[in-house]
């Protein structure tokens, strides 16, 4: 069995898994739960004040969740910004599958796990596994962050089906605004998706240049502890209201 917790992917690169994983992070701590944050390999980090490559998404997750051990939520951290695979050997590294797991678990033991990977399900890790080989080592239900613009439907479905041939648990899915929603295939992307799908959209995070006040508000809607068991979130039913747009889901 699992632990509770999260395995955090997304449809691309810069799709907004961080702002989600942070946010959630946030939530979770705000209501009293013991919660350990990891993205255990970045790349296109640059040097901290010690000299340490850093990541800035590292930086993000540890605000987010008060935890200051920033090699702890982050062992590996590549300069090349590339796949894990690429960036290591760049660097004269390689990494390891057991390695990244055995990490992870032994972090996140006894916690609630917000565990973020890097760019897809496919994107390289080693040689011959893929971020999808370390999220099915770890056991975790998956959350797919998808960035809500034109494409997000075939990449959103594409990274189901993978996620289907690696015999993974989705338990939903994450629109998120990387930019404000003006165009018409993103105003009706969350209805579209939803009738095409039996994977829920659980959240779809807002645009905000500052801050992320209705972020928050939004992903402290769901239940993530009960989601995390195993739970049917409570949204299957619920209609999607979303800046200029609401229509009823399914």
């Amino acid at each position: 069995m699992p632990m509770a917790g999260f395995f955090i992917t997304g449809t691309d690169t810069g799709v907004g898994k961080t702002r989600f994983a942070s946010i959630l992070a946030h939530t979770l701590v705000s209501n009293g739960i013991n919660v350990k944050v990891c993205k255990p390999v970045a790349t296109g980090g640059h040097p901290g004040d010690n000299g340490d490559l850093l990541s800035d998404d590292t930086l993000k997750l540890s605000l987010a969740s008060g935890d200051k051990d920033l090699r702890a939520i982050t062992p590996w951290c590549f300069s090349a910004p590339a796949s894990p695979a690429l960036a290591s050997k760049l660097e004269g590294s390689f990494l390891s599958l057991q390695s990244l797991a055995s990490h992870v678990k032994k972090r996140c033991d006894g916690a609630f796990g917000i565990i973020e990977g890097a760019g897809g399900l496919l994107c390289p890790l080693t040689d011959t596994e893929t971020i999808a080989d370390l999220a099915v080592r770890l056991d975790y239900p998956i959350l797919i962050v998808a960035r809500r613009s034109l494409g997000t439907l075939n990449h959103l479905l594409l990274t189901l089906e993978v996620a289907r041939q690696y015999g993974l648990v989705v338990a939903g899915v994450i629109m998120s605004e990387t930019e404000p929603v003006v165009d018409v295939a993103a105003v009706h992307n969350p209805v579209e998706f939803a009738i095409r799908s039996a994977t829920p959209l659980l959240a779809v995070l807002p645009f905000e240049k500052v801050g992320d006040k209705a972020g928050k508000e939004v992903v402290g809607k769901v239940d993530w502890l009960e989601l995390s068991l195993g739970k049917s979130p409570a949204v299957t039913s619920a209609k999607i209201c979303l800046n200029n747009y609401e229509e009823a889901k399914g």
